[in-house]
């Protein structure tokens, strides 16, 4: 079954103003542990995903889990971050042996990139998030919140 969702809210996002979004974005939808970006390859989701790491202090190098599909990262609270890929997963048993739906439901924070290819691991508050690419220098970000 498909969550519904309240109506989404968009943000324009620059280079200038990456980390104020991220911010923001941090404490609206701070009780939401999995977040699914949905994007175009090179549309940006590891640099907004590297810029919400930034802003919750994570001091590991940032990058995309391609090959290792989980990166697992620790904030400046604490806090687990786990930044998945699931760009390489061919189906749903893949994943769950490669510890996705243990990770999705582990109750920290999940930034999960090509969730399209799992739909049906995630839990149903998840919060989806659409990067599109407006020109060379500017994305927006549609967020969809579960109601």
């Amino acid at each position: 079954m498909q969550p519904s969702f309240n109506s989404a809210v968009q943000y324009t996002i620059t280079k200038e103003n990456i980390h104020s979004v991220a911010n923001e974005l941090l404490q609206q939808l701070k009780p939401y542990k999995v977040w699914a970006f949905y994007a175009a390859m090179g549309s940006g989701k590891t640099t907004f995903i590297h810029a919400l790491c930034d802003v919750m202090g994570v001091e590991d190098a940032v990058g995309s889990p391609t090959f290792s599909i989980i990166n697992e990262y620790k904030a400046a609270d604490g806090s687990i971050v786990y930044h998945l890929d699931l760009y390489r997963i061919n189906d749903e048993e893949e994943a769950i042996q490669a510890g996705v739906e243990d990770v999705l439901y582990s109750g920290d924070l999940c930034l999960v990139e090509w969730p399209e290819k799992t739909p049906d691991l995630f839990p149903a508050d998840t919060v989806q998030l659409s990067i599109d690419v407006v020109d060379s220098t500017t994305r927006r970000i549609t967020v969809k919140v579960p109601s």
